[in-house]
């Protein structure tokens, strides 16, 4: 499963491969209750990336990827 952090302010997502969603959800909300300031993900590129929890702004799950997605465009 795909999961991405927005980050505040920026434009910023982080997309990181996730194996269990209940796990990884389990994992951020213990960091949001704990003390700990840096939460740490490894993204689709492998890189080890640190995101003050302050700046989180969003985390999303997407744990139906088999869906198609229909695209519209305007006419012109």
């Amino acid at each position: 499963m795909k999961a991405r952090i927005g980050i505040a302010d920026t434009d910023r997502l982080i997309d990181i491969e996730v194996d269990d969603a209940g796990e990884f959800e389990a994992s951020v909300e213990a960091a949001f209750s704990g003390d700990q300031p840096i939460i740490w993900f490894d993204d689709t590129k492998g890189r080890r990336v640190g995101i003050p929890r302050a700046r989180i702004a969003f985390v999303e799950v997407d744990k139906d990827q088999d869906r198609s997605s229909v695209g519209f465009a305007s006419g012109g």
